[in-house]
């Protein structure tokens, strides 16, 4: 049976098993030490000349080679622990070896954090980088958080549920990835840039209470904390004021940070609530950074932000939404709305939770009738037809009977990098894109066979920039 290198302490005097990775080999005169790999950690193997064959063997390894060894555990003698590694207090006297594959030299050593490797050989040979420890323990850590997660809203009546990834290309303030339709020439499905009409329909539907961990997409430009793709904890919720959502989410907040975090201090529990007009006073942001003491990296001062104005203006001297269009604006504000009037004043219910001056998630209640939801197009100058158009499903579910919902998206990614205190987001993804949104592992994005365009009934002409 496998043994991993965190248990060795527990099987003392026994001959054991362990599979992994050559991590480094020292030769020391006669006797050969490595330092073994897995995804617990390093422990010290030596091999003794005795075993002419083993150590023979054990001769050739090299660095990143996969292994199976068979060997006795024994504590180290007295003054040559090793206090930097876990199992430092054993080593193991090597009885077999197994090579199951050799290794070419890495173009990028993985034993160190990779914050001074060049963005560009990480990220082509992220298969590499995955093993360094430090990535590994970001996103081993993550999926604790989302397993804590699920297993929170699950406890709350919520109800994981899968929405489509091909869509319809709606207008919500980011650029939409297309997707071509084979049987249905020249019409395209888009891919979503978040669940929120999904989750809403899902409100009509009497679901009730609603969560998932949303794949979401928008073609924009990336940047330390963005990423053409990105993972949101995304949640809706009926019968609810602006309070009951947010009440759910710091308890959630606070649960994570005691149970994953222990080493981190909340500065104010309950969070403090801010307006949009006092941050912007006092902080000159929206996203104000309360911290007490900004040198304490362990300090995590979490706020709410609330009333934000529903609309701003556009360069064009047009109205848009500051936020999502969905929303519904607060309820002294909905006659406003209604009339096309102050348009200026209204609020909105936005409310938008932020962590030591990064916005990690926001949320609204929605407008539930349709009428509040066509005055909101209005605004922006849509005509009628437009809004049908574009938004006619949300309209005929309105009128079909819409409880009193809201909900909030936590950018997930976002909130596992300051979590983790990283520089930026492809630190906590698996697979993530380099800053000009390119795949240098896979190559992509890339050229397609004109066969395959014209499957989809798609031509590409190209046009000198």
């Amino acid at each position: 049976m496998r043994i991993l290198t965190r248990d060795l302490g527990a099987h003392e005097g026994k001959e054991i098993t362990l599979k992994g990775w050559v991590d480094t080999r020292r030769d020391h005169g006669k006797l050969i030490f490595i330092d073994f790999r897995d995804w617990t950690g390093l422990a010290q193997v030596v091999f003794m000349p005795k075993n002419k064959e083993l150590h023979e063997k054990a001769s050739k390894l090299r660095s990143e080679w996969v292994i199976e060894l068979k060997g006795t555990v024994q504590r180290r003698p007295a003054g040559l622990e090793n206090p930097k590694m876990a199992s430092g207090s054993y080593e193991i006297m090597a009885t077999g070896l197994e090579i199951y594959s050799e290794a070419n030299t890495p173009p990028l050593e993985v034993t160190s954090d990779g914050l001074t490797i060049g963005e560009e050989v990480r990220m082509k040979y992220r298969y590499l980088d995955l093993r360094r420890p430090r990535i590994q323990k970001n996103l081993r850590t993550r999926a604790k958080v989302f397993q804590l997660i699920r297993s929170f809203l699950s406890g709350k009546d919520f109800v994981e549920i899968e929405t489509p990834l091909l869509s319809k290309s709606t207008p919500e303030g980011s650029r939409d990835f297309l997707v071509p339709s084979r049987v249905h020439p020249g019409m395209f499905y888009a891919l979503p840039q978040s669940p929120q009409q999904y989750k809403q329909l899902l409100m009509v539907g009497g679901m009730d209470r609603y969560f998932q961990m949303a794949k979401c997409l928008r073609d924009e430009d990336s940047r330390g904390d963005r990423q053409p793709e990105f993972t949101q904890l995304d949640m809706e919720m009926s019968f609810v004021k602006r309070e009951d959502v947010m009440a759910v989410n710091e308890e959630l907040l606070i649960k994570l940070v005691k149970e994953m975090y222990p080493e981190k201090k909340i500065q104010e529990i309950p969070f403090p609530h801010i307006t949009y007009k006092e941050a912007m006073e006092k902080y000159g942001s929206d996203r104000p950074d309360i911290r007490k003491d900004k040198n304490d990296p362990n300090l995590l001062a979490f706020c709410w932000v609330i009333d934000f104005p529903f609309f701003e203006k556009t360069d064009e001297g047009t109205w848009t939404f500051t936020h999502n269009p969905f929303s519904a604006p607060k309820p002294e504000f909905m006659d406003d709305l209604l009339a096309q009037r102050n348009i200026e004043n209204i609020l909105t219910t936005q409310y938008d939770i932020v962590l030591n001056g990064i916005e990690v998630g926001g949320g609204s209640i929605r407008n539930h009738r349709s009428e509040g939801l066509k005055s909101v197009f209005r605004v922006m100058g849509y005509e009628d037809a437009r809004i049908e158009r574009n938004f006619g499903h949300m309209l005929e579910a309105f009128d079909f009977g819409a409880p009193p919902h809201g909900g909030i998206a936590w950018g997930m990614d976002r909130f596992m990098m300051l979590m983790e205190g990283e520089p930026n987001i492809r630190e906590v993804i698996a697979f993530p894109k380099t800053g000009d949104g390119t795949d240098l592992m896979m190559n992509g994005p890339s050229e397609i066979p004109v066969e395959q365009l014209r499957e989809q009934h798609i031509q590409v002409i190209k046009t000198k920039n």
